[in-house]
């Protein structure tokens, strides 16, 4: 269940135009990687950063939200996205170019870092809007209203840190401020961990009281008692929007870059959290989020305190990379359990709701005016409240029959498909590359008709870093299948 914007190559390209697949060079493929790259750092790049996206003349600018000239994103498909873009084509072309582009993008992150040691969702430059944050390059704040909680939110420091620790890699560990910047950040995100391996949204610079934080099983809020609903949810243990499985992935990554099980570690703890939020019958899934007793409880107006549909099907996934990685087969013990009640959860029409009532197990949902309802009449459009069904069930029931040699093999191309991955995109046909490399323009744009709230929510043609990024993969999954073959 991977994030929209990176999944699928196949519906990236096929929204572009239909030229005929010609026979495709080497050379020709490199050269429009390389024309790509240098509209990205030479037109697009504020001060080696990105947005999300812009109009195809680049004056309307915007993140998640409208953004102008003077600020980056860090939140996907924002600067890490596009810098491990960058370094997915040098490894293939070995162009220095690309690599240089790259170190412009770690740099910018490098000024973005916040003192607690991950990122806020958006990068300023200009003075006043820097001011507001307490930002590790910069002298410190005096104010008290200065932003100091860092992001886990939205996979947020966690790619910027995978970048980071990758770009380090690439740069043989030279370039001091990136290779600061990544194991200030590694130290700042194991300082966010709970005693029981969990994370929150956003994470502070100051260590966890721990005698806050009791290591213990979940639990259904007693009886007649009201779920946690508190504004400030988002320091509370979560897993919503893949948080755990995106930690872990970084994790991995930096345990093989720095040789340090200190980070595997981590990652097992993580694990043993996921084992421990795991609910008891009839509903052994998960929440999206628990209070600090281990009882699932509310974060935003809709998302309920409930059983989670979707982290679940996440969570499944990063208890398999968890055991592929580690071959401790505790953390297969709580997957068939789980598997056995999603399969009996489904909708008539084969998907899965969100959210589960507590104990009963009703699907639930909310009202245009946010009213929690068991009617999906009448349900906001901006959130999925209804989801597929994606549980290979197949591949999870066949994880312990695994000799070491096949689970060694699967982890290999979970390293290289999951936390190794820049912006790995899998196989590609010629005829696939042929139609991306075309329907570049002669300035290197790949340009679409995209909704943008900077034009007034109108569809424009733009320039989008998640067609940057998804492009580029194309073009370096084609060139290092056609090197590999001759």
């Amino acid at each position: 269940m991977e994030n929209g914007w990176m999944t699928g190559v196949l519906a990236a390209v096929l929204c572009l135009n239909g030229a005929s697949a010609q026979a495709l060079e080497p050379g020709e493929v490199e050269a429009g990687l390389l024309r790509a790259a240098r509209f990205f750092r030479e037109q697009v790049a504020t001060e080696g950063g990105y947005l999300w996206q812009y109009s195809d003349d680049l004056r309307l600018r915007e993140g998640e939200n409208v953004a102008d000239d003077r600020c980056v994103w860090v939140q996907p498909p924002g600067t890490p996205s596009v810098g491990l873009a960058f370094l997915r084509a040098w490894q293939v072309t070995g162009d220095a170019y690309h690599l240089e582009a790259a170190r412009a993008a770690g740099q910018c992150l490098v000024r973005g870092q916040l003192r607690g040691g991950g990122w806020p969702y958006m990068i300023p430059f200009d003075a006043a809007r820097r001011a507001r944050l307490d930002l590790r390059t910069d002298p410190p704040s005096k104010s008290r209203s200065v932003k100091r909680h860092s992001v886990l939110d939205d996979n947020t420091t966690q790619e910027a840190l995978r970048f980071l620790v990758l770009l380090d890699e690439a740069l043989g560990f030279r370039d001091t401020a990136i290779h600061e910047a990544a194991l200030y950040g590694l130290s700042g995100l194991l300082r966010a961990q709970y005693p029981n391996g969990a994370f929150p949204q956003v994470f502070m610079p100051e260590p966890h009281n721990t005698s806050r934080h009791p290591v213990k099983a979940a639990d259904y809020p007693p009886e007649g008692v009201e779920p946690t609903r508190e504004k400030n949810y988002s320091v509370f243990y979560t897993f919503n929007d893949n948080l755990v499985r995106d930690v872990n992935r970084l994790l991995f990554a930096a345990w093989e870059v720095y040789t340090n099980d200190v980070y595997l570690a981590a990652a097992r703890r993580t694990g043993d959290f996921i084992r421990l939020a795991q609910l008891p019958e009839p509903q052994p899934a998960w929440a999206q989020q628990y209070d600090f007793e281990m009882r699932p409880c509310w974060a935003r107006k809709f998302e309920p305190a409930a059983v989670c549909g979707g982290e679940s099907q996440t969570l499944l996934q990063t208890l398999a990379e968890l055991y592929l990685v580690t071959g401790d087969a505790g953390y297969l013990e709580p997957i068939p359990r789980a598997v056995a009640y999603l399969k009996r959860s489904r909708l008539p029409d084969g998907r899965l709701a969100r959210f589960y009532e507590l104990r009963s197990n009703r699907p639930l949902y909310f009202t245009r005016d946010y009213q929690l309802t068991d009617s999906d009449a009448n349900m906001p459009t901006h959130y999925a409240f209804k989801i597929g069904y994606g549980v290979d069930e197949k591949r999870l029931a066949a994880l312990p029959t695994l000799t070491d040699a096949e689970r060694r093999k699967a982890a290999e191309r979970l390293r290289t498909r999951g936390y190794r991955a820049l912006a790995e995109a899998g196989a590609v046909s010629n005829d696939e590359a042929t139609r991306v490399l075309r329907s570049m323009d002669d300035q290197g744009r790949w340009t679409e008709e995209a909704e943008l709230k900077a034009a007034g929510g109108k569809r424009i043609r733009a320039v989008r870093c998640a067609t940057f990024v998804r492009n580029t993969a194309a073009l370096c999954a084609w060139l290092e299948n056609r090197k590999r073959r001759h």
